[in-house]
């Protein structure tokens, strides 16, 4: 069984070093210092003044009537020049000659009968620019070029097509004479034209084939010359073309074909190509002429899409601008930056976004599901790319597949290398139907005995619906969301050295607030234990020769006092919590709660309190001594202000959600007015009058210092007459630990 051929052959063929020209020249190879004879073609025999000479006098003979000194005044810089003419047989012919790295490559080819009275190029300048120069639009630029490209070379049909970002071509200008079948529209498959056509194309920016039915001409080398297979004909316009191209045009039923490369910004961008029916010569003049109308095409074509570019610039950086402005006035938390929804998607023209930062997630407009956003945003970050773009992500990222109304494409950027921190916009599929010429999967034919491939003979149009894909980001958008990036970054920098300038104001204060808290400790104490003193001193020594009021009196500034010292306490207390270095470790609250449950009830046990704790209260990662002091405050506070109930009723459950885990402490007592919420975690703030409820107004202050330094969150929830709930979660706790089971039950009573 005969294997199939390789279709990887076609980006390797030897295209450049063909080692054979094209019938309807000839051709010399010389060293490029001597000027010695190094190879010539196998159709020189009749050069000689004998017509029995071999090819190799022939070419000796061409060569000694060309002058020396004009083959060696040939620039270097690989670009053809006339180096003079001479006869051979009955035809004459003019010579051109381009220098290689060491070899000086002479082309000849036949004189035209007739020479026009005005060169082609100057009629091109005076005539075909100025249209071209008025064009607004690519396709207008390519109709133009198609139509005096077929006046100027009189070929059948002439074609204008771009090259997209996978190599297929569109036709966007074309003329056609009647009989030749009409491409305008469609589109050719990149395998139309290889990857190393491709480059010679940017290379050499013209290919002239006048008869794809010739027999190619080898080239002949000299013994001490190099082989023929090795002689590089890149830049020679005679150069033999590959077999398979050749018969490419037959099955397209092409005889003659022209093409001239558009160059856009160092890039191929397209082609113009003629064919024709029959074969058809043109001469260096016309040559010249269809080589520089690609040249003012490229130039036009450059400055519409650089034109183009620069609008859409405008237009993006308006919008860059103004989202820039807005997070620079705030926070600089890039959730911000989704509160001016419509701006952020204008600027990427894109349906939906989303800011991702580790597992959070805020979205607006089509976006994916949020689990899936933060995937993808991994994945993205896993990457190392500053700015990511992609018009069909699910070809990239697979389980993109089940989402491309939301997001076939993404456009993306990291904002830190350390956080999963990442900003994306998305466009929807956009279902195309493409309608090539011919089958764009490659046809074959059997191999034959040397198993070479044969190109497709169909030419019909060919429809294809393309799903999977969204309207392609382009340079402008991708360069402005590279541009947001860097403006964010800056904000981030800026905002952190405010920051850092605040956290060192604040260390200063808080060493000039211990300073404080010493000398209150130190100061205030001293006297209000005097206050006691004396007045315990003049109770012993006059107590009995005081009047009752006077009791009253002495015994107020003995509380007074106390209070005093307590609040001095409380004070240095709440200061600690601040100064204190976290012990963190994992923490058993079921056992912290019921140890804290039984230590209380032993204090009340005149009251009749049902508590309610729920069973696998979760273990939390803290520092337990001060948690102790966050659940102890909460579930005191419940006890205290449920003294009026009977019986008083305290819950105590668990707090599970997307923060992680905590407690939750629940009451039946006198409960608050919702509007002062904002209040009670303040020092010395108190919604009851300290008669009917000691306290020292720090205590809940100490609970929200405790738990913020946790990176947690405290909340409450409260009615007059209905009683309160406290709460609070510590972050990560969700993910790292496990509920502890405890043995307590749900309800006891004491």
């Amino acid at each position: 069984m005969t294997s199939a051929p390789d279709l990887s052959l076609c980006d390797i063929e030897p295209i450049r070093v063909p080692g054979a020209i094209q019938a309807h020249g000839r051709m010399l190879v010389l060293d490029g210092a001597a000027l010695a004879l190094l190879a010539w073609s196998a159709n020189w025999a009749d050069a000689a003044a004998s017509g029995a000479a071999s090819p190799a006098a022939g070419a000796l003979a061409a060569l000694t009537s060309l002058d020396a000194e004009v083959l060696r005044a040939t620039p270097a810089d690989g670009s053809a020049v006339q180096v003079g003419s001479l006869r051979s047989g009955d035809q004459a012919y003019d010579c051109w000659a381009h220098r290689t790295a060491t070899q000086l490559i002479v082309e000849c080819e036949p004189q035209p009968r007739l020479r026009r009275h005005e060169a082609p190029i100057y009629a091109l300048a005076r005539d075909f620019l100025p249209r071209l120069q008025a064009a607004r639009t690519v396709e207008a630029l390519a109709q133009l070029a198609a139509r005096e490209l077929q006046r100027l070379t009189g070929f059948g049909r002439s074609l204008v097509y771009r090259f997209d970002d996978e190599g297929h071509g569109e036709v966007l200008g074309e003329a056609v004479e009647p009989g030749y079948d009409s491409y305008l529209g469609l589109h050719f498959p990149a395998a139309d034209v290889p990857k190393q056509a491709r480059a010679l194309y940017l290379a050499n920016r013209f290919r002239l084939i006048p008869d794809a039915g010739y027999q190619p001409v080898p080239l002949l080398a000299a013994a001490d010359g190099p082989a023929a297979q090795d002689i590089d004909l890149s830049q020679a316009f005679l150069r033999s073309v590959s077999p398979v191209h050749l018969e490419y045009m037959r099955n397209m039923g092409t005889m003659a074909s022209l093409s001239v490369s558009i160059v856009v910004d160092g890039r191929l961008w397209g082609l113009a190509s003629c064919h024709d029916h029959a074969p058809r010569l043109l001469d260096a003049d016309m040559r010249a002429a269809c080589t520089h109308l690609g040249q003012l095409l490229s130039i036009q074509v450059e400055a519409l899409q650089a034109n183009a570019e620069v609008a859409a610039r405008l237009e993006l950086r308006h919008w860059t601008l103004q989202l820039v402005s807005q997070l620079a006035d705030s926070d600089a938390s890039l959730r911000r930056i989704l509160q001016e929804p419509a701006a952020l998607l204008r600027m990427a023209r894109a349906t939906g976004a989303a800011v991702v930062l580790d597992e959070q997630v805020w979205t607006t407009g089509e976006t994916p599901p949020q689990p899936a956003l933060v995937e993808l945003a991994g994945w993205i970050a896993g990457l190392g790319t500053e700015v990511y773009e992609s018009a069909g992500l699910a070809a990239h990222y697979p389980p993109a597949a089940a989402w491309p109304q939301q997001a076939a494409g993404v456009l993306a950027i990291s904002i830190s290398q350390v956080h999963r921190h990442v900003l994306l916009w998305f466009r929807p599929e956009v279902v195309q139907t493409v309608t090539w010429a011919g089958d764009p999967r490659k046809q074959l034919l059997q191999p034959d005995a040397a198993g070479r491939i044969h190109p497709r003979r169909s030419f019909e149009r060919w429809a294809e619906q393309i799903g999977g894909r969204c309207l392609p980001w382009s340079a402008a958008e991708t360069a402005a969301v590279a541009e947001l990036r860097q403006a964010l970054i800056g904000i981030v920098l800026r905002r952190a050295e405010e920051l850092a300038a605040m956290a060192s104001e604040l260390g200063r204060a808080n060493k000039e607030l211990e300073a404080f808290s010493y000398t209150v400790s130190h100061d205030l104490r001293a006297p209000m234990r005097h206050i006691a003193g004396y007045v315990d001193l003049v109770m012993d020594a006059e107590g009995a020769a005081l009047s009752e009021r006077a009791h009253r009196y002495m015994h107020h500034v003995k509380d007074a006092a106390a209070f005093a010292g307590q609040l001095v306490d409380a004070l240095l207390d709440f200061s600690r919590m601040g100064r204190t270095a976290l012990n963190l470790k994992r923490v058993d609250t079921d056992s912290l709660v019921q140890g804290l449950v039984r230590e209380i009830a032993r204090h009340e046990r005149e009251r009749q309190i049902e508590w309610h704790v729920e069973a696998g209260l979760p273990a939390l990662t803290a520092d337990p001594l001060l948690l102790q002091v966050a659940v102890r405050n909460l579930i005191g506070n419940a006890v205290k202000y449920s003294r009026d109930r009977s019986p008083a009723v305290v819950h105590v459950r668990a707090v599970r959600n997307a923060e992680g885990q905590g407690l939750e402490v629940q009451d039946n007592g006198v409960g608050f007015q919702m509007q002062y919420v904002g209040k009670l975690f303040n020092v010395f703030q108190r919604l009851h009058q300290s008669e009917e409820f000691e306290g020292t107004g720090i205590g809940l202050a100490n609970v929200k210092r405790i738990v913020e330094r946790h990176g947690g969150r405290v909340w409450a929830q409260g009615e007059p007459g209905h009683g309160a709930t406290f709460g609070f979660v510590l972050p990560g706790s969700g993910q790292n630990a496990q509920a502890m089971p405890s043995p307590a039950t749900p309800s006891s009573h004491a």
